[in-house]
């Protein structure tokens, strides 16, 4: 059974909470507050604000270095949802495992497991933790503030190419990849235009041969040498095999994740 979603941060448009179902103390939700808001230029920005703060708070909390962002698009999880996160309700959500050395429990191994096999943090254990990143939220805002209006290009209006932002890879059988076209090192890097383009490009992407939606793993390079990516993968209520699984089993995944 989960908890009640805890709210930590609202922005604008989008808020940064606890979810149900944490997986781990790094695991919190980057969550639109009105469903039928359009994903726009106001609120692309605004979600990179959310994004920057929270990985701030993050790390002075907890010391994380790291993170994954996991949605789905026009997608729920089903059954087990092996890799992927339960749902938490049908608004558009953004689940985000920050990662530190020394932490207890790993994002990859809950997320192995079925849905009802996890055993994600206890409530109390949690109470101090949320305690602390809302004072840290509410310290970094200054700073958070201040960056969000020195992005490059964050006066520019709706994107009118998307194709000279992002670029689109085929990578397997229901299986795309999209990242900046620009070399970017991560989240906090993207431009609001490079934001609205990535969504646009998945959104373009076919739903054939059964498709109903989208299970989307974003993942920074970390040093790597991979750069910033978006894994789409196509996925079915009548599927076979969940693609999830196999993608987690990759080098880049099981790095970032497990």
């Amino acid at each position: 059974m989960g908890m009640e979603r805890r709210l930590l941060y609202r922005s604008g448009f989008w808020e940064i909470a606890r979810p149900r179902h944490p997986l781990t103390a790094g695991h919190v939700l980057i969550r639109l507050s009105d469903p039928s808001t359009d994903f726009a230029h106001a609120s692309a920005a605004d979600w990179l604000f959310c994004h920057y703060l929270v990985r701030a708070a993050l790390h002075d909390v907890l010391g994380v270095t790291r993170s994954a962002v996991m949605f789905a698009h026009q997608w729920h999880p089903l059954g087990t949802a092996i890799g992927e996160p339960v749902a938490e309700s049908s608004t558009p959500t953004f689940h985000l495992f920050g990662r530190w050395d020394g932490e207890s429990t790993t994002p990859g191994s809950q997320l192995s497991l079925p849905a009802h096999r996890r055993v994600g943090e206890p409530e109390h254990e949690l109470d101090a933790t949320d305690d602390a990143l809302r004072e840290a939220l509410r310290r970094g805002l200054p700073e958070a503030q201040a960056g969000s209006g020195s992005w490059p290009g964050a006066d520019v209006g709706p994107v009118a190419d998307a194709g000279r932002l992002v670029r689109t890879v085929d990578a397997g059988h229901r299986h795309t990849v999209i990242e900046p076209v620009r070399e970017v090192a991560s989240i906090s890097d993207i431009l609001p235009t490079e934001l609205l383009a990535m969504g646009a490009a998945l959104a373009a992407l076919p739903l054939s041969g059964g498709l109903s939606g989208f299970s989307c793993l974003a993942l920074e390079p970390g040093g790597s040498g991979i750069p910033l990516r978006v894994h789409a993968l196509g996925r079915s209520a009548a599927e076979e095999v969940n693609p999830l699984e196999e993608l987690m089993r990759s080098p880049e995944v099981s790095l970032a994740l497990l």
